[in-house]
């Protein structure tokens, strides 16, 4: 009897035990941390590595031939022909030095006839202010004793020396114009006495004229110049095009008037030399040094967009500002050649380009071999006649 209570006793003590630790506090739940899956760093898939492509080896070439169309257009140059003008030069080492543009006057009248001008390979006239035209006149294989009257800059000519990578010579201008010069990009080539150069590049030669029109220069002084400069040298003049033969097409046009507000130019072709002879305001235009009339092969009229700045220029009759003309970007021309008028446009998109004219469906538009002469007017203006 005892040992039956003594087990019940026992089982008793053992269930009581259990039931009291199911009662206690509940347990926190573990936390679980979670591993992240590895991220895999994406690889590039795998590329096929170009094979090597053979370089032709080229074959030798004769020098490049000067007619590559049949109109015997002329667009790459041998060394001995000037690539301002299509002639070949008697002398090609006339061709190993810079070009030179030098500014010549053109008003009042009494300036005329200038010296030089009928040598040089490219002449520009344009506006000056107030009406008045100036020229610069660039000058590759000749050598020209005197050249002149020397005046003062425009504008314009922060475009021309980079056009044709050609030194600039000139005496004076007005206080902006000069800046721009010091801050552009040919500035060492810039060649004044208003940056200290006097004679013998620059030599005043009296002639009864007032002292502003008695100033003068040479070519061999002014190369000799950038030799000490050490600037002289052939230049990569590319961009002009020349054909003997008179392209196909045309429209007659033997006289041209370009009548600028306060002068007139005046052309008419001469059959028997194939050029184009000049009048200014009415009278044969000379060349001092020659006493001949100048003529040109070419006469290009160029249109170009015109915008008074505020660089005063002179105080005449209440002031006269300077006029920024925009050869740059493209724009229509006129060349007369040959005794005919032909329309294209110039093209001029970088600044170290020359003006290129192409024909109304952009093909080259080429000059006769010779001498140019472009003249420069106002989008807005109307001032070229011909017949």
């Amino acid at each position: 009897m005892r040992t039956r209570l003594f087990l019940f006793l026992i089982v008793f003590l053992i269930v009581a035990l259990v039931l009291a630790g199911c009662q206690g506090g509940q347990a926190a739940a573990p936390v679980i941390t979670v591993t992240p899956t590895p991220t895999l760093a994406a690889r590039p898939l795998p590329t096929n590595t170009p094979r090597p492509r053979a370089t032709p080896t080229p074959l030798p070439t004769a020098t490049p031939p000067l007619t590559p169309t049949p109109f015997g257009l002329m667009t790459e140059f041998l060394p001995d022909v000037n690539p301002l003008t299509g002639e070949k030069v008697d002398d090609p080492t006339k061709l190993e030095r810079r070009p030179l543009a030098i500014k010549v006057s053109n008003s009042p009248p009494i300036v005329r006839p200038q010296a030089g001008l009928s040598f040089a390979d490219l002449v520009y006239e344009h506006y000056a202010e107030g009406g008045v035209t100036r020229f610069t006149a660039v000058f590759l294989d000749s050598d020209v004793e005197r050249v002149g009257s020397v005046r003062s800059a425009r504008l314009i000519d922060l475009e021309i020396p980079a056009m044709y990578k050609a030194a600039l010579a000139f005496s004076g201008a007005s206080a902006g114009v000069k800046q721009k010069i010091r801050e552009s990009d040919f500035f060492e080539r810039a060649i004044s006495p208003d940056f200290g150069v006097g004679a013998p590049v620059f030599v005043r030669i009296p002639n009864g004229k007032p002292i502003e029109h008695t100033m003068f220069t040479s070519t061999e002084a002014l190369w000799k110049e950038l030799d000490k400069r050490g600037l002289n040298g052939r230049q990569e003049l590319k961009g002009m095009a020349f054909m003997q033969a008179a392209p196909p097409g045309g429209q007659p046009a033997t006289e041209i008037t370009i009548a600028y507000r306060a002068t007139t130019a005046l052309w008419r072709y001469d059959a028997a030399s194939g050029r184009y002879l000049r009048w200014n305001d009415g009278a044969p235009h000379t060349d001092a040094l020659t006493g001949e009339q100048l003529s040109a092969a070419n006469v290009m009229v160029v249109w170009a967009n015109h915008v008074e700045t505020d660089i005063l220029e002179d105080t005449f009759g209440g002031g006269h500002y300077s006029i920024q003309i925009q050869i740059w970007g493209e724009g229509p021309v006129r060349l007369f050649r040959d005794g005919k008028m032909y329309e294209g446009k110039w093209v001029r998109w970088r600044r170290e380009d020359m003006l290129t004219f192409v024909d109304q469906n952009g093909n080259p538009l080429p000059l006769k071999p010779g001498n140019s002469w472009f003249q420069v007017i106002s989008l807005d203006g109307h001032e070229l006649h011909y017949k």
